[in-house]
């Protein structure tokens, strides 16, 4: 599965939309994307699974890229 993953760059940053960046991890699970970006000192904010349209809309856009973590 594709994830969404919605974050500040600083852990201890106050979520402000305007700053929010995102990835895309491929993963089984929910906890295994918190398990390997928990080394990142990255404040996430949402996790969303992207289901097939969802992920072919975000394909479209030339900001995506599957992170490798």
């Amino acid at each position: 599965m594709i994830f969404k993953v919605l974050y500040q760059e600083h852990a201890q940053e106050v979520p402000v939309r305007e700053r929010t960046k995102a990835m895309y991890v491929e993963a089984e699970k929910e906890r295994e994307v918190r398990k390997r970006l928990a080394d990142k000192n990255i404040n996430i904010e949402y996790i969303q699974v992207l289901d097939e349209d969802h992920l072919a809309y975000e394909k479209q856009s030339e900001d995506f890229h599957l992170e490798n973590v």
